[in-house]
């Protein structure tokens, strides 16, 4: 059960996070909270398949510059599959995957 609220609070907060980039940075927009709800699950499913894909190149603890591309291609990605709830140009893609690795930085993927 705990596991659960765990993977809740995580998707909640990442959903968050979307809402406030695509509020404040140009290139990218969201349709709502159930939009960025569906846009964090669509990106942490396609992330983990790169993940997969790639390996520790990618991983959260080594992300640099290939994680910081890997994040913007994910983010870009994304729109084709969610294209009802998602819109990002590429400098949309590139400024989300940059602001959300300065969060990162400051909230351990650990806490959420």
């Amino acid at each position: 059960m705990r596991e659960w609220i765990g993977f809740i609070v995580r998707f909640i907060i990442s959903a968050l996070v979307l809402m406030l980039i695509a509020a404040i940075l140009p290139g990218i927009s969201i349709q709502g909270f159930t939009g960025a709800l569906i846009a964090a699950a669509i990106i942490a499913i396609l992330g983990y398949v790169v993940e997969k894909l790639m390996g520790d190149k990618v991983s959260p603890q080594n992300r640099g510059i290939v994680g910081f591309v890997t994040a913007a291609v994910v983010i870009y990605l994304a729109k084709f599959i969610i294209p009802e709830y998602l819109s990002v140009s590429v400098i949309g893609a590139l400024l989300a995957a940059f602001v959300i690795g300065i969060i990162d930085a400051f909230v351990p993927t650990l806490i959420r």
